[in-house]
């Protein structure tokens, strides 16, 4: 699949990627990745099992070198002005580092001295602004996951950056905590802040991100505008009929109409678990199936139920990765 980009070129880039390329020993492990972040923007960052997502992002915070290509912050290099480009990062990668005997605050206070000009009036604001003000001087360990998740912010947010790197930030949350989770995060990006996500919550990332970059096997297979990236996905159809195999015969000689043999690599294990032993699922246009209904009719065919299947960003992962699990 082409590349896309969806993005509002008027929005400045924050965070900028190009033809980044990492080597360890002989074996490349990033191969070609490019894409950018803009001001205001929820950015998702995808990837199955070793493609490489992990990688990029401890490039992205200088935790390792890149081999070849160029990431800036602000147009600030991140290998060769790493001062000047991370004072515009924020960043959680894996879990917020916090200490749990010590209270929201003084864990603020903490990670507050290790960085020039943030005082107490700053450390309010980002209380302020993750909502932790009736918690905040209460001991981390009474704290909720969702609660230390959102301190973890408030660390990243000290600095006053730009950009804010959240690795997985929904892991272990429950759907409460995940939905309150999901507005903050958009709060801060219509407050100006280009924040960029990697999770393995595909239906999570597709209601939380503005674009979203899919990696595997160390290049980037698309970027764009999420809504833009599942409404060119294949339009899926579930048929249920008896006979189930001349009913498949039937559909797979018509134009227009392709039977998927591997159904459990294109749709979601929702959508899977909810089919019965003898459906079979097809790519076709929408305004084919009245007239297909009519001729397996007249075939002799049995139709107990159609589906059409809404296009979802989990069924564009599998089929551009080719079935592969997600992180």
């Amino acid at each position: 699949m082409s590349l896309t980009d969806g993005s509002d070129l008027r929005q400045p880039i924050v965070l900028s990627v190009e033809h980044v390329k990492k080597r360890i020993g002989k074996k490349w492990i990033i191969e070609d990745v490019t894409f950018d972040v803009r001001e205001g923007e929820i950015f998702g960052f995808l990837g199955p099992n070793g493609a490489g997502k992990t990688t990029t992002i401890r490039m992205l915070v200088d935790l390792i070198k890149p081999s070849a290509g160029v990431i800036k912050v602000c147009g600030y290099d991140v290998n060769r002005e790493q001062e000047q480009a991370l004072r515009f990062v924020g960043s959680i990668v894996e879990n917020p580092e916090v200490y749990t005997y010590l209270t929201g605050w003084e864990n603020l206070e903490h990670f507050a001295r290790m960085q020039p000009g943030i005082d107490n009036r700053r450390i309010q604001e980002v209380v302020d602004i993750v909502r932790l003000d009736q918690r905040i001087h209460d001991k981390v360990r009474t704290y909720s996951l969702g609660m230390r998740q959102r301190l973890g912010i408030a660390q990243a947010l000290l600095g006053r950056p730009k950009l804010l790197i959240l690795d997985e930030p929904t892991n272990g949350l429950d759907p409460k905590g995940i939905k309150e989770l999901r507005q903050f995060i958009r709060e801060l990006a219509d407050g100006g802040l280009a924040v960029f996500v990697s999770s393995h919550l595909l239906s999570e990332i597709q209601l939380l991100c503005d674009r979203v970059a899919i990696i595997s096997r160390g290049r980037v297979l698309a970027v764009g505008d999420v809504n833009e990236l599942v409404a060119a996905n294949a339009e899926y159809v579930i048929w249920d009929f008896e006979p189930a195999e001349a009913g498949k015969r039937e559909l797979a000689l018509r134009e227009g109409i392709e039977v998927i043999e591997h159904a459990e690599r294109v749709l979601d294990d929702a959508i899977i678990a909810g089919m019965g032993a003898g459906s079979v699922v097809t790519v076709m246009g929408e305004e084919l199936i009245a007239g297909t209904v009519a001729h397996l009719v007249a075939s002799g065919i049995r139709i107990h139920g159609v589906h059409k299947i809404n296009p979802t960003l989990e069924q564009l992962f599998l089929k551009m990765t080719e079935g592969e699990s997600i992180d």
